[in-house]
C-alpha cells in the first residue's frame, strides 16, 4: 500500500521547499518530488527598463547566500550585450573573487551537513575548522569585491578598481598559509562522509551533468537553442504540486539536468561517481582547486594595469549570456540592452537546474534517506522562484503564471 510522506518545508537550506515522497509498505521511495514553495519578488522584472549599470546591483540581491555568482553573471551577460571584451587584469579579479565566494559557501555547507556526518567528538574541530577558513576566503571577497556581501567593486566591462601591491602581497601571503589548514579540513570531510555508511547508490540518477567551464564560467558553452523552460504542472503528475510550485522546470536537450560540483567535476575532470557522498567529495575537492587557483592568480596579478574597459551603453539588442559556475552550479544570466535600457533580463539559476533532478535521486531508499539527498545538492531555494501563484474571483481556482523572478 501507498504511503506519502510530506517534509515541509525541507531544512538546513536557504529558502522554502517541500519533498514530497511516495513510499511502499518498506518504506522504500517510489516517486520523489521535490518543489520550491518560495514567494516570487521580481527583480528581472525590475531592472527590465532601466540603465544597464542597474541590473548587477540589483540582481545580487537575487540571494544574500550567493551574490558573488549572480554578480558576475549579470555583468558578464551584460558585457556579451555590449560587446566588451575586459582587460586581463579584469578578469583575473572576477575569477578570484568567485574562487574565494566558493571556498566559503562551500564551508557553509559542510556546517549544514554537520548533523548529518560529523560525531559528537570531532564537532568542534570541523566548526573551528569551517570558521577559520570562511574568515580568510571572506577576506578576499571584501579586498577584491569591496563589500563581502554586495561587491560593490564589480562593474560592468570589468572592475572598479585594482589591488594595491601591497594587498596582493598581503593577500598572497594569508592564502598560501591557509593550504595546510584547508587541506586538512577537505580530509577531515571527505574521510567523515566515506565513514556515515550512505547506502551504495544513493542519491544516483541519470540526468546529464551540465558545467559551461572547470572553475569560472563561459557563456558561449551554454546554447540557448537547446534549452527549454517549462511550468510546473507540465512536469510535476500530481496536479496539486503542479499548482503550488514556485519555480519553472529548465530543461536541457529537453531533459531536467545536474548541475553543480559533481557535474562540473564530471565534465571537466572525468569524475565518474555519483550519489550523495559523490556530491559531498566533489564539493571538498573543489576547495582545494579554488584556493589553487587564488594562489596562483595572486602570484600572477599585475597590479598596476587597467582593469575596466571603454564601452557604449546604447546597445544592440543583442542577447547576452552570462554563465557562471556558483557554488551550486551554472548560473546563466541573459540580457539585451538597446538604446541604454535594459530591455529583457532572465536568471536561469543552479538551484532551478537542480530542482526536478532532486527529487527523482531520493528514489529507491528508505524515506529516511531523502533529507539527506536533497542536502547534497545545497538547494538556495529563492533564486529560483519564477512563478506565482494566483487565485481567480471566488478564490476557487489557482493557476500558476510564469513570471521574472
Amino acid at each position: 500500500m501507498s504511503e506519502k510522506i510530506v517534509i515541509s518545508p525541507t531544512s538546513r537550506q536557504e529558502g522554502h521547499a517541500e519533498l514530497v515522497m511516495e513510499v511502499d509498505d518498506e518504506g522504500i521511495v517510489t516517486k520523489g518530488r521535490y518543489f520550491s514553495i518560495t514567494p516570487v519578488r521580481g527583480l528581472e522584472r525590475i531592472v527590465t527598463g532601466k540603465a544597464p549599470e542597474t541590473a548587477p546591483v540589483i540582481t545580487q540581491r537575487i540571494c544574500g547566500v550567493c551574490p558573488i555568482p549572480h554578480t558576475l553573471a549579470s555583468v558578464e551577460a551584460m558585457d556579451d550585450s555590449l560587446d566588451i571584451e575586459i582587460p586581463k587584469a579584469g578578469r583575473q579579479l572576477r575569477e578570484l573573487l568567485l574562487a574565494a565566494h566558493d571556498i566559503n559557501s562551500h564551508c557553509i555547507h559542510h556546517f549544514l551537513i554537520a548533523q548529518d556526518v560529523v560525531p559528537a567528538d570531532l564537532m568542534v574541530t570541523a566548526i573551528n575548522s569551517v570558521s577559520e577558513i570562511r574568515k580568510n576566503v571572506q577576506y578576499v571577497v571584501d579586498m577584491v569585491g569591496g563589500e563581502g556581501i554586495h561587491p560593490s567593486d564589480v562593474r560592468i566591462g570589468g572592475m572598479a578598481k585594482n589591488l594595491s601591491e601591497v594587498a596582493r602581497k598581503r593577500l598572497y601571503a594569508r592564502l598560501k598559509a591557509l593550504k595546510p589548514k584547508l587541506d586538512a579540513h577537505v580530509e577531515l570531510i571527505t574521510g567523515l562522509v566515506a565513514d556515515k555508511g550512505f547506502p551504495k547508490g544513493l542519491g544516483v540518477t541519470s540526468a546529464p551533468a551540465v558545467a559551461s567551464h572547470p572553475t569560472y564560467g563561459d557563456g558561449t558553452n551554454f546554447d540557448v537553442d537547446r534549452f527549454t523552460e517549462i511550468l510546473p504542472e507540465s512536469w510535476y503528475d500530481d496536479p496539486e504540486i503542479g499548482k503550488r510550485a514556485c519555480s519553472t522546470i529548465p530543461l536541457y536537450d529537453g531533459l531536467n539536468v545536474e548541475v553543480g560540483p559533481r557535474a562540473r567535476a564530471e565534465v571537466y575532470r572525468g569524475f565518474n561517481e555519483r550519489g550523495v557522498v559523490a556530491q559531498h567529495v566533489a564539493r571538498a575537492i573543489e576547495m582545494k582547486i579554488a584556493l589553487s587557483k587564488i594562489i596562483d592568480i595572486l602570484a600572477e596579478l599585475d597590479t598596476s594595469a587597467p582593469v575596466l574597459a571603454d564601452f557604449d551603453v546604447r546597445g544592440t539588442n543583442k542577447l547576452g549570456i552570462g554563465a557562471i559556475e556558483g557554488p551550486r552550479g551554472m548560473d546563466v544570466h541573459m540580457a539585451q540592452v538597446a538604446d541604454g535600457k535594459t530591455q529583457f533580463y532572465s536568471a536561469l539559476v543552479p538551484t532551478t537546474w537542480n530542482i526536478p533532478t532532486m527529487g527523482i535521486a531520493t528514489e529507491g531508499f528508505h524515506h529516511e534517506f531523502g533529507p539527506h539527498v536533497i542536502r547534497a545538492y545545497d538547494p538556495c531555494l529563492s533564486c529560483a522562484t519564477h512563478v506565482i501563484v494566483v487565485d481567480d474571483e471566488d478564490r476557487s481556482v489557482i493557476k500558476n503564471e510564469m513570471v521574472r523572478i
